[in-house]
């Protein structure tokens, strides 16, 4: 890339970053106490190393979290957080979905080729024409598109990145719809 298109591309980037934090909801924190119910065509199950493998039509369910895909794994490291990577196919891929805690009714709904869920840093990575959208009462409020999408839930940001082979040519690489934010009013 350029240094003009570089530049452009860190302004998105902390752009996004900063103007969509969402206003005190996080996810559902119920969840991390729920179990994990695994569906799919064929699941393997190492309960020494604690890593279950997942293969054709995967359906993942723990508590709001609901992940679908046709192929992955699902690794848990010993303070039981999981580490979820799942694989699409070309015909149907991946999917993630997550209530957000709060009063109102919303979702974080995520599709790409790839879906990764660290359940320990709650950090959601999308890659491959990756797609994001923050629902409330299933009305979209923002909405991402590019090639690699992460959702860090915890310090409330969004990052949409390119491929590394990337060309000035192939900009934009990146999509946002963002609502405007409400201004909280204190009263005295």
């Amino acid at each position: 890339m350029n240094a003009i298109t570089s530049r452009s591309f860190a302004c998105i980037s902390l752009l996004l970053m900063h103007l969509t934090l969402a206003p005190l909801a996080f996810a559902e924190k119920a969840d991390q106490d729920k179990p994990l119910v695994l569906e799919a065509e064929k699941v393997s199950v190492n309960d020494v190393q604690q890593i279950y493998e997942l293969n054709g039509e995967i359906r993942l369910f723990k508590g709001s979290i609901f992940v679908t895909g046709d192929q992955g794994n699902i690794k848990v490291d010993p303070e039981g957080y999981e580490y979820v990577d799942i694989k699409g196919t070309p015909e149907a891929v991946a999917s993630f979905r997550q209530r957000r805690e709060g009063p109102d009714d919303e979702f974080i709904q995520a599709r790409g080729t790839d879906v990764s869920y660290n359940a320990k840093t709650e950090l959601l990575t999308l890659t491959g024409d990756a797609s994001l959208k923050r629902l409330n009462n299933m009305q979209m409020i923002d909405q991402l598109h590019g090639w690699k999408i992460e959702y860090d839930d915890i310090k409330q940001y969004y990052r949409v990145s390119p491929p590394a082979n990337a060309k000035a040519d192939d900009l934009p690489l990146a999509k946002a719809i963002l609502s405007p934010r409400r201004k909280a009013t204190l009263e005295k």
